[in-house]
């Protein structure tokens, strides 16, 4: 493994020299727990060949991301969970100035700008924000001097393959420890997403780098299942790029995709042995308008039993497009109540920029 990571020793980002080698030096602790955890990674991991790409190319004011500060409309719904003022890395994805960053940084934001290396700072206007990827696009208004990223095949990459998680503030050299779908609290779903470790703490929009420079996937989380539900191995979890290369025309031309919008009635809720407990009801969202409150319990859907939140899920957007009436069995005390829910369009629920 020492081998492997030989082209990543030079690297130079804006901490020197010094704060890389305790990145490294901090992986291998890190991965060294891993692999003593998890005995089949252990056994199977074998060496791969070198990066194809030399050290100078991969130097960290190369790496295609500028940083991302947003601040969100003064009466913004999200704020209460994201904040007003939010930060993160961008990743520069062609020569006029697109750039993609996870959507929470930019959802409901007044005013976006990025920054790069050397701390200018260049203006920029959201193209649009995709709840169905979770992917944020942004538009720099003036040239930006920083090369763009290729896309690589995130499909293509398996575990125990070596990776860089890529941040403004930092580069970071990880494994890919698993694929596996992710099922977020807040109404997401991804059929598959990328798992790496160990942890790192820069990961809010960062890019995720195959050993050849070409961008994987782009950050969302930190999870402490890296690895699976049996698991307690942290890492971070990365939306896969190539989920957003089907609609990324529409994206860049629309703001949006132009397939019709899911149904979304704005619960965050926690599964319990298949059932959902109701975490959260977003204000004047549809559940809120039913009257649905924390604590309640989703047992059925439609006259059926669910029988986790995927399955809820895939069950509400399936019942039609955003508008459909949706009839959920909701345990309230020691009762089971019927509820008819208008569900929405997500992009409607937000607060849009004012306009002048």
């Amino acid at each position: 493994m020492k081998k492997r990571l030989m082209w990543l020793w030079n690297l130079r980002g804006k901490h020197g020299q010094h704060d890389l080698r305790l990145f490294v030096a901090a992986f291998l602790a890190g991965f060294a727990t891993l692999m003593l955890s998890t005995p089949s990674l252990a056994q199977d991991a074998a060496p791969k060949p070198p990066a194809t790409r030399t050290q100078q190319e991969l130097s960290v004011d190369s790496l295609s991301v500028v940083k991302v500060r947003s601040k969100a409309v003064s009466d913004a719904r999200s704020s209460r969970s994201l904040g007003q003022q939010r930060e993160g890395t961008g990743v520069v994805i062609d020569s006029s100035g697109l750039v993609m960053t996870i959507g929470y940084l930019i959802v409901e934001a007044e005013n976006v700008e990025l920054s790069t290396a050397d701390g200018k700072v260049f203006p920029a206007t959201v193209v649009g924000y995709d709840n169905v990827t979770g992917m944020g696009l942004l538009k720099a208004l003036t040239p930006l001097p920083v090369k763009p990223v290729d896309f690589g095949e995130s499909a293509s990459i398996a575990n125990r393959d070596l990776v860089l998680i890529v941040g403004f503030d930092g580069v970071a050299p990880a494994y890919v420890v698993s694929k596996r779908p992710f099922v977020g609290y807040w109404e997401y779903l991804l059929d598959e997403a990328i798992y790496t470790a160990p942890v790192t703490v820069n990961w809010q929009g960062a890019a995720l780098l195959s050993r050849e420079g070409k961008l994987l996937g782009i950050g969302s989380l930190v999870v402490g299942d890296s690895i699976g539900s049996s698991s307690n191995i942290p890492g971070n979890m990365f939306v896969p790029i190539d989920v957003l290369k089907p609609v990324l025309g529409d994206f860049i031309a629309n703001g949006k995709s132009t397939t019709k919008p899911r149904p979304w009635i704005g619960i965050n809720t926690q599964e319990v042995q298949g059932n959902l407990i109701v975490t959260r009801v977003s204000p004047e969202g549809p559940a809120d308008d039913a009257g649905l409150k924390s604590g309640d319990v989703i047992v059925g859907f439609g006259g059926q039993p669910v029988s986790g939140q995927a399955d809820f899920y895939i069950r509400l957007w399936k019942s039609g497009e955003a508008g459909v009436e949706i009839a959920l069995d909701v345990l309230k005390g020691n009762r089971v109540e019927n509820y008819k829910v208008k569900s929405i369009d997500r992009d409607k629920y937000f607060r849009p920029k004012p306009v002048f």
